[in-house]
């Protein structure tokens, strides 16, 4: 039987073993075939779908978000429309976090340009700032 044992398809994915289980008990990846030493054997489809994963994630996708997306790349009846709204779904809570970061850091920027760092503790502006919110 030809493919990947699990610790080859991790290392060749850049994932743990633990990761690709994971995966499996998500429905992300299907169960792959075993040997009759009872090891599971992965084909390079399954590599992609770790790799397909994988940069999802690096782009902010959440699990739950990939599983949506591979079940759109996976029906062959579905539209390009579909999966263009689920991404222009993604930057809008992008846009919407960023907004939220920059507001923190605004903050954080105030308090720091408050404060010259000296003294004791009990005269710290920042944690007398942080006490009073």
């Amino acid at each position: 039987m030809d493919g990947f044992r699990s610790s080859q398809l991790a290392k060749q994915a850049g994932v743990t073993v633990e990761t690709l289980r994971y995966y499996h008990k998500e429905a992300l990846l299907p169960e792959p075939e075993k040997t009759e030493a009872g090891y599971r054997i992965y084909t390079t489809q399954d590599l992609y779908q770790v790799l397909f994963i994988k940069r999802c994630q690096s782009l902010g996708f959440s699990l739950k978000e990939i599983k949506g997306l591979i079940a759109l790349k996976t029906n062959t009846t579905a539209c390009a429309s579909e999966v263009k709204a689920l991404t222009v779904s993604k930057i809008a809570i992008i846009e919407e976090k960023m907004t939220v970061l920059e507001e923190i850091k605004a903050t954080l920027t105030g308090l720091v340009q408050q404060c010259d760092g000296k003294g004791g503790v009990s005269d710290c502006t920042i944690l007398k700032a942080l006490e009073n919110n």
